[in-house]
C-alpha cells in the first residue's frame, strides 16, 4: 500500500487544470468534441443495445405435402383460396407502404421549408 501513498488525486487535478490552461482555446474546443462524439457514439450503442424488449418470436415456416393423385380442380381450388390470401397480404403491404411514403413526404417538406 505504500505505493499508493505517492499518488494524490488533488496533484492530478491540478496537474490537469495546468495542462488545460497552456492550451490554446481551439484546441480545446476540438479536445470537447471528439469527447462528446465520443460519448455520443458510446451511449447510442448501449442504448441501441438495450431495446431487445420484445422476446424472439420464432418465424416458423411450414411448407405444405400434396398428395401426388391430386386433381386439377383440386389445385385450382387451393390457388384459388391463396390468390385471396395473398391479396389480402398485398393490400396489407400496400397500405403500410403508403403510410412510410406519407411520413417521408411529412419530413422532406419539413426539410425543404427549412431550407436542406
Amino acid at each position: 500500500m505504500s505505493r499508493f501513498s505517492r499518488y494524490n488525486p488533488l496533484a492530478g487535478l491540478r496537474d490537469l487544470r495546468l495542462f488545460l490552461h497552456s492550451r490554446q482555446k481551439h484546441e480545446l474546443v476540438f479536445a470537447f468534441l471528439a469527447v462528446v462524439a465520443t460519448v455520443v457514439l458510446i451511449v447510442g450503442f448501449l442504448l441501441d443495445s438495450r431495446d431487445l424488449k420484445a422476446p424472439y418470436k420464432r418465424d416458423i415456416q411450414y411448407v405444405q405435402s400434396w398428395p401426388l393423385n391430386r386433381t386439377d380442380a383440386e389445385i385450382i381450388a387451393a390457388q384459388k383460396a391463396d390468390m385471396k390470401t395473398r391479396a389480402a397480404e398485398e393490400a396489407k403491404r400496400k397500405e403500410q407502404e403508403a403510410k412510410n411514403r406519407a411520413a417521408l413526404k411529412r419530413i422532406d417538406d419539413a426539410l425543404t421549408r427549412w431550407g436542406f
